[in-house]
């Protein structure tokens, strides 16, 4: 009987072993469909950048279909829930700002749907940018100086545009409020394009928007910047302060964009996905692309992802329960 065991052990053992290759074939067959990239932010702002960059290059690197679906609202959650609830094959991914991943879970306790430090596997971080400070040309304030001076004269009144309730350019200037002393009014947007629009037509008073996607209307002289949140000058504003040069510590701020799924992803599908975005982002026309317009590449991996967004989710759970700021 013992002998009989050890024979269908010995032929199971041996099937596997000839059924493995094939196993690991099927699953970096990957994509063997089309593949869509889940955007928390609707078209025109820098989280819709990355993904329309990377959409094409993909799809022809891969020889299938890669699709942009902008599903915006609820700080990023709408799209972030819709991943989370996703086949784990390769079919979805989502690119996203820090806001969901790092920012929004401490804002929005009751009502999240998802752990995202549970949830979903890390691809890569694709860039980095810091934030820029500016207002309207028509804004009697010229330095960051003068929006302190105001602030302190007129507490409360100062209003602030941002991508959103929990974005970046929301806690930056949550986080300016806290270092200068000081107190204004946010007024959130559903993503950094119509955001942008109003700070022009001087709606709003001033934003802390993502250098890449205003750098445009900066140089053009429709938006007027006064300060950037990086610890050195930007050489694509090498005129613009750092904010400690303008007399504010501590307000360091990069903003991020990156590509996860949902969790479970099949380890091969992970780093094939991982391989091929990783190499679409350092191609130099690619590269270039976002390097002058003010983005940091990162392509950072998966292990490299997870330390960081421990780090970061520890950083802005500070800031908010110092803040105590909630928009539940």
């Amino acid at each position: 009987m013992n002998r009989r065991l050890a024979a269908v052990a010995l032929g199971i053992a041996a099937t596997a072993a000839l059924a493995s290759p094939f196993l690991a074939q099927a699953q970096t067959a990957w994509p063997d469909k089309p593949v869509t990239l889940v955007v928390t932010f609707p078209p025109g702002g820098s989280t819709d950048q990355v993904a329309r960059a990377l959409a094409p290059r993909l799809g022809d690197k891969l020889k299938q279909t890669f699709l942009v679906d902008n599903r915006a609202g609820a700080a990023g959650t709408i799209a972030a829930a819709m991943v989370k609830r996703a086949p784990a094959d390769g079919s979805t991914f989502l690119v996203t700002s820090l806001g969901p991943l790092v920012i929004v879970p401490h804002l929005l306790k009751s009502q999240m749907q998802y752990d995202p430090l549970k949830d979903f596997d890390l691809i890569t971080v694709a860039v980095q940018s810091p934030n820029v400070l500016v207002v309207p040309t028509a804004s009697p304030h010229k330095t960051v100086a003068d929006v302190i001076a105001y602030e302190k004269a007129n507490p409360g009144k100062m209003s602030f545009a941002s991508s959103g309730n929990g974005s970046s350019d929301h806690l930056t200037a949550e986080l300016f409020w806290q270092e200068t002393g000081t107190s204004g009014v946010h007024i959130p947007y559903k993503g950094g394009a119509p955001a942008q629009t109003d700070l022009m037509g001087g709606q709003v008073d001033a934003s802390f928007q993502n250098i890449n996607a205003v750098i445009g209307y900066i140089k053009a002289g429709k938006m007027r910047a006064l300060g950037i949140t990086s610890g050195k000058r930007s050489p694509v504003l090498p005129d613009v302060p750092t904010m400690a040069e303008a007399g504010v510590k501590n307000l360091e701020v990069t903003s991020w964009q990156a590509v996860v799924a949902p969790k479970g992803l099949p380890p091969a599908i992970r780093d094939k996905a991982h391989a091929a975005m990783v190499e679409v982002l350092n191609e130099p026309a690619v590269k270039d692309g976002f390097t002058s317009v003010g983005y940091e590449l990162v392509a950072n991996t998966p292990a490299q992802f997870a330390a960081f967004q421990q780090a970061e989710y520890a950083r802005w759970k500070k800031v908010i329960e110092t803040g105590k700021i909630s928009i539940d």
